[in-house]
């Protein structure tokens, strides 16, 4: 049983190149063009989407081969294209990088593949670059590439002119400063803290449209993915789950994973509310607590509530930022500490270097999760980890998992669909 909706893979050759800009750009052409567009991220994201999110008005999802499996990606497209009128994928680091590359998955599912590629400092070596993305796995649909960071008519000439027979050029991206998304040590600004980016991506998908990008896309047909429903482990069982702008980086799939299995989010803030809702559980994912220190410190009735469940035996999952919550202190990157909840002995820093990036899976008794890390916070505790992650690439253990009564805590970011029955004991009494 398959779909058919037209469809557009966009790559780069390496990351930094913009292609978040030109994908939330081309999203929000198509939306204004008012047609119905699902956006994808491949990879462990959680701030492109944010972003991409803004710009389509509709959910994004990761599409990761390696964390959830191909299996799932494709039940995810297929269940989009249902809905769709156009379908983007934003690629993750360069076409080729990473154990499920862009290039992997475009090839799976018969995505066309369109490159974005930074021309700034560049002239006809443009289309060598352009060359190489397209020759390198000739099984792939390459539909051209779009030139980002076009400073004037002259420079667009000199990148056109070396354009090789055979490779279509699709067009430059003005160099436009103003257009530039901040960041900060973990990716992306969120997209809810930026001021006029409703207005930036309106005049950005203006400047796409007069280029050849979104005739790049091409009917592609989506089979069903299979997938069968996992088994109502969390049936009537009513999860707190933290969302604001401290704990953000949550995985839409991972909500969708805790309904099927019975569960039912009910969403608080540990900014703003001072106490959870009536729940049996509690997820506190990731996010930015080291940037909402005295805000989280203060609300005394929060981090009260907080130790009176876990005192109860009832459990707890927490996630890099969450787990950073329940310390009983951190400190962010000036130096600057503030106590956090007390769920948990031990206290962190936030440094300047990266402490841990990359995948990870966890074994369990319940089963393996996949997941991902990416940190630059460390962690001093007396708890012994109960287990250890299992880097993908790298010698030596992984990160820490703790287990203290019901509280489960770690600095991975577990996807729970590629295997939701361990998923669920998470939220489970010990």
């Amino acid at each position: 049983m398959t779909r058919r909706c037209r469809a557009l893979c966009l790559s780069a050759p390496a990351s930094n190149q913009g292609k978040t800009l030109v994908a939330a750009a081309l999203a929000r052409h198509w939306r204004n063009q008012g047609l119905r567009v699902r956006v994808f991220k491949a990879g462990p994201d959680f701030l492109d989407p944010m972003i991409l999110e803004r710009a389509s008005g509709a959910t994004v999802y990761n599409l990761d081969g390696w964390m959830g499996g191909m299996g799932h990606c494709r039940a995810l497209l297929y269940e989009a294209a249902a809905e769709a009128d156009v379908i983007l994928l934003e690629g993750v680091m360069g076409l080729f990088d990473g154990p499920c590359s862009s290039a992997d998955l475009a090839a799976a599912f018969g995505l066309p593949v369109a490159a974005v590629i930074d021309a700034a400092g560049m002239g006809q070596s443009f289309g060598a670059v352009a060359l190489g993305l397209a020759r390198y796995r000739p099984e792939l649909t390459f539909r051209g590439a779009l030139a980002n960071g076009v400073a004037s008519p002259r420079h667009e000439a000199m990148v056109k002119e070396g354009m090789p027979d055979g490779i279509a050029y699709l067009g430059g991206f003005p160099r436009q400063p103003r257009w530039q998304l901040p960041s900060r040590h973990l990716g992306l600004v969120q997209a809810a803290e930026l001021a006029g980016l409703d207005e930036l991506l309106d005049e950005a998908a203006e400047a796409v449209g007069k280029t050849g990008l979104a005739e790049a896309a091409l009917p592609v047909d989506f089979s069903s993915g299979g997938s069968a429903q996992p088994p109502a482990l969390l049936r009537g069982v009513r999860i707190a789950v933290a969302r604001d702008a401290a704990f953000a980086f949550l995985y839409p799939a991972n909500l969708d994973c805790l309904r099927a299995l019975g569960a039912e989010p009910a969403f608080f803030s540990p900014l703003n509310d001072s106490s959870l809702p009536d729940a049996d559980a509690v997820y506190l994912p990731g996010g930015y607590p080291e940037l909402h220190l005295q805000t989280l410190a203060g609300n005394s009735a929060m981090k009260a509530a907080l130790r009176e469940h876990a005192a109860a035996g009832k459990p707890v999952y927490a996630e890099c930022g969450g787990l950073l919550y329940l310390l009983e202190s951190l400190a962010d990157g000036e130096g600057r500490e503030a106590a956090m909840a007390g769920v948990f002995p031990g206290r962190a820093a936030v440094g300047r270097r990266l402490a841990a990036l990359g995948y990870q899976s966890l074994r369990l008794a319940e089963g393996e999760l996949r997941g991902h890390t990416f940190h630059y916070s460390t962690l001093a505790t007396p708890l012994a980890p109960a287990a250890h992650g299992e880097p993908l690439r790298g010698a030596g253990p992984g990160e820490a998992f703790y287990r203290c009564g019901a509280v489960r805590a770690s600095y991975l970011h577990l996807y729970f669909p590629c295997r939701p029955e361990a998923a669920a004991a998470l939220f489970l009494p010990a």
